[in-house]
């Protein structure tokens, strides 16, 4: 069991939990993710580790409403415990000193980059961060990733904060203005990933994503998160979760996350029914 020290809702349907868990804030490293069942009887899902703190023995996981179990574990209260995690998971993302990095996030995807982000600049890179959502409520972390940035651009879709346009279109901005960028990363919904590389691609930019696939075990085991990259099946869990965006079969993985849309749709749908009114999501 894993107590929750604090919770707190960041945007409209996506939440920040403190959760104790001092074995994985020892070992976490940036990039790495955990696999967390809230209850007994519930599913595992996979959610990438958004913060550590090793002194106090906690780490630190940011989530989006999208279904029954983060239905749920919006619902938790600092006190509330959650049934299992397992985790560290995954290759940690490689952090070191490599000249000028540019990194990109959107939505939920932006908790994933920020612990990449200070690891980065902590091992002296130049950071230029370029965060996006479709309107300012939904960028989240900005004062975080400012602080471990030189540099933060903000996109939002309508304009109300900003660049009015696309994480994309700051990415050529940057690389229009004469910039040397030695690596890219970019984590958010992968629509915006897929673009990202294709941008990276035609700038001819090296760049990282991390991959969400859907995961059971997060072992290797039962292939869930199976995907193509180079024309080789790779495991998100034990391979990634970080691949090299342009040689991500992106049309066919997207194609995997929707496998199972109708089925989430029914579980939400009954939950609702049980819970009541979830408008406060």
């Amino acid at each position: 069991m894993f107590k929750i020290i604090s919770s707190e809702r960041i945007a409209p349907r996506e939440y920040d939990f403190w959760v104790e868990a001092p074995m994985i804030a020892r070992h976490a490293k940036p990039g790495q993710f955990v696999v967390l069942r809230p209850a007994e009887k519930g599913e595992r899902i996979p959610l990438t580790v958004a913060d550590f703190d090793r002194d106090r023995g906690a780490v630190r996981i940011i989530f989006q409403v999208v279904g029954r179990t983060t239905a749920v574990m919006a619902g938790m209260k600092p006190g509330d415990f959650i049934q299992d995690i397992s985790g560290p998971l995954g290759h940690p993302s490689e952090i070191g000193e490599f000249g000028t990095v540019m990194m990109v996030g959107g939505g939920v995807g932006i908790a994933a980059l920020y612990p990449i982000i200070r690891g980065l600049k902590e091992a002296g890179s130049r950071v230029i961060t370029i965060l996006g959502g479709r309107s300012s409520d939904l960028v989240i972390m900005k004062d975080e990733c400012a602080a471990s940035s030189d540099e933060l651009i903000v996109t939002t879709d309508d304009g109300s904060e900003g660049i009015k346009g696309l994480v994309t279109d700051a990415m050529k901005l940057v690389a229009g203005r004469g910039e040397r960028i030695d690596r890219c990363w970019a984590i958010g919904p992968s629509i915006m990933m897929k673009f990202c590389a294709l941008t990276a691609k035609e700038l001819s930019l090296p760049i990282w994503v991390s991959m969400n696939p859907i995961m059971l075990d997060g072992t290797g085991m039962c292939g869930c998160c199976r995907l193509s990259v180079d024309g080789c099946v790779k495991f998100g869990c034990v391979d990634g979760p970080e691949f090299d965006g342009t040689k991500v079969d992106w049309d066919d993985f997207m194609n995997r996350m929707r496998q199972y849309k109708e089925e989430e749709k029914i579980s939400m749908e009954k939950y609702e029914m049980e819970a009541g009114d979830l408008s406060w999501l």
